[in-house]
């Protein structure tokens, strides 16, 4: 009967302790869904994580492309900032040159700046990108397959 009565106290303060299941438990760890080719050539996924949370008042969408996969020139209405967790990427603002970003760099895009980021010619490159909520992508211009092998020409020679 002691047996008993223990045995009744410990799965009761265990089930009073166990995890609450209503929480909303995602992963950054997944793939996403495939990105329909509109603003970019190649092939890309994307994992929204965090979007449209009014509190936060930011995203963050995790995004994957492929080797030779570019994004157009576009701009944000509020800064943007890449942090690069796999692979290599090339990025651009408007009036500069390209530069190589690799795992572990992390570079923030001021508001209104237009600007372009890719996978590099021969690397995936996964990157979360953080920014703010409410105001849509503006697309400029098409990068185009010959403006993306002159840049991947010129930077594999630096």
């Amino acid at each position: 009967m002691k047996k008993s009565i223990f045995l009744l106290l410990i799965l009761t303060s265990v089930s009073v302790f166990s995890q609450n299941s209503d929480y909303k438990v995602s992963s950054y760890q997944t793939e996403g869904t495939k990105a329909p080719n509109t603003h970019y050539i190649g092939e890309a996924w994307l994992n929204a994580i965090i979007h449209d949370d009014k509190e936060l008042g930011y995203n963050i969408t995790k995004a994957t492309f492929k080797a030779n996969s570019t994004l157009d020139w576009h701009k944000h209405g509020t800064a943007q900032v890449l942090i690069i967790v796999d692979g290599e990427a090339y990025y651009q603002e408007r009036g500069n040159e390209p530069v190589i970003l690799k795992e572990g760099d992390i570079i923030k895009c001021e508001k209104n700046i237009e600007h372009w980021h890719s996978s590099s010619k021969l690397s995936d490159v996964t990157y979360l990108a953080l920014y703010g909520g409410g105001q849509p992508t503006t697309w400029t211009e098409v990068v185009t397959q010959e403006y993306y092998d002159e840049v991947a020409e010129k930077l594999k020679s630096n």
